[in-house]
C-alpha cells in the first residue's frame, strides 16, 4: 500500500502543478529535492509572483525511521518505527476575490520491532478560504466534495464536512478559517471498509481537487479590486497564519519529526497584516464573510 500510494501522489503532483501553471500563464513551479537525515525525503514545488498565484506550494514527501519521542507521547505508543507519505498543497492567489485553497492526502504506517505493520491509516481533505464570499463558489466546491463522498459512502459527506468545520477553526478567535470542505483522519480498516476501499476514496478525493478549485479561479481571477480589499485579504491571511502555527496538526507533526522547515512553512502567505482590534463596517462584504465564518453553513 505504501508504494502504491506514493506512486499515486508522485503522479498527482505532476498533474496539479502543470494545470496550475496553465491557469497562471506566467510563473512556473520551482522544484526543490530534499532529504531527511533520519530517513526519507521529498520534492517541494513552489510558485511565486505569478499572474494569478502570489505564492503556492505543492509538496510530496515520504519519511521513515524511529518515531520521535514527542510523537510517541502523542500516539501513546512505545518504541516503534513509522512511515508517512503524502501530498500537501496551499495556494495563495494575488486577487482577493480568488480564495486560498489547501489540500492534503496522506498515508501512515507504524511497525513493531520485527518490522510488522501494527497500525496504518489514511487521512486528508481539502478546504477553501475565501476573502470575499461568493456563495456560488462555496456551493460548487462543496458539490464536488459531496459527489466524491457519495460515490463511496452516503455517510461520508456529512461526517467529513462536520469534521472539517470543527478542525479548521481558530478557537482563540471563535471563527472558522474558511468555508470548509472535507477533513478525514485515522481511516483504518474495519469490518465494512478495507484499506483498498480507503485508498479508492482518498485517491478519488485527490483527483477531484482541480475540478473543485480551478473553475473558481477562472471565474474570479480577472475581477477588479481596490487597495482596501487587498488590505482585507492581508488581514485575513493573518488569521490563516495563526491557525497553521497554533492549531494545525500537520505543521506540528512536521516540526516534531525533524521535517524540512521550508517545506512545512511554505503554507504561509508572503504578505500579511495584523491590525489591532480591526472591525469591518457593519453589513459590508467583509462583515458578511465574518458572520459566515462564525456560523458554519450547509452549502449543498
Amino acid at each position: 500500500m505504501r508504494n502504491t500510494f506514493f506512486s499515486f501522489i508522485d503522479n498527482l503532483q505532476n498533474t496539479i502543478t502543470s494545470q496550475l501553471e496553465k491557469v497562471d500563464g506566467k510563473a512556473k513551479f520551482l522544484e526543490d529535492l530534499w532529504e531527511r537525515k533520519e530517513g526519507g525525503g521529498g520534492r517541494s514545488r513552489v510558485i511565486e509572483n505569478g499572474a494569478v498565484f502570489e505564492k503556492g506550494g505543492v509538496n510530496i514527501s515520504a519519511v521513515h525511521g524511529e518515531l520521535p519521542d514527542a510523537m510517541k507521547t502523542y500516539f501513546k505508543v512505545g518504541d516503534v518505527d513509522f512511515f508517512a507519505c503524502g501530498l500537501s498543497l496551499v495556494i495563495h492567489p494575488k486577487n482577493p476575490m480568488v480564495p486560498t485553497v489547501h489540500a492534503n492526502w496522506r498515508y501512515f504506517e507504524m511497525y513493531d520491532n520485527k518490522g510488522e505493520i501494527v497500525d496504518s491509516w489514511f487521512g486528508g481533505g481539502l478546504d477553501l478560504t475565501p476573502y470575499y464570499l461568493f456563495e456560488e463558489d462555496a456551493i460548487h466546491f462543496h458539490t464536488i466534495c459531496k459527489g466524491v463522498c457519495d460515490r463511496h459512502d452516503a455517510e461520508f459527506y456529512p461526517k467529513f464536512k462536520k469534521q472539517c468545520d470543527e478542525y479548521f477553526y481558530n478557537h482563540h478567535r471563535n471563527e472558522a478559517r474558511g468555508i470548509g470542505g472535507l477533513f478525514f483522519d485515522y481511516c483504518r480498516e474495519t469490518d465494512s471498509k478495507s484499506m483498498t476501499d480507503w485508498f479508492n476514496f482518498v485517491t478519488d478525493s485527490a483527483e477531484s481537487f482541480l475540478d473543485a478549485y480551478i473553475p473558481i479561479v477562472k471565474a474570479r481571477r480577472d475581477l477588479s479590486y481596490s487597495e482596501e480589499q487587498r488590505n482585507w485579504q492581508e488581514i485575513r491571511r493573518g488569521r490563516y497564519v495563526e491557525f497553521n502555527l497554533v492549531h494545525d496538526k500537520g505543521t506540528l507533526f512536521g516540526l516534531k519529526t525533524n521535517g524540512r522547515i521550508e517545506s512545512i512553512l511554505m503554507s504561509l502567505p508572503p504578505v500579511v497584516q495584523w491590525k489591532y482590534n480591526y472591525e469591518p463596517q457593519p453589513n459590508s462584504p467583509e462583515d458578511i464573510l465574518l458572520h459566515t465564518l462564525k456560523n458554519p453553513r450547509s452549502w449543498v
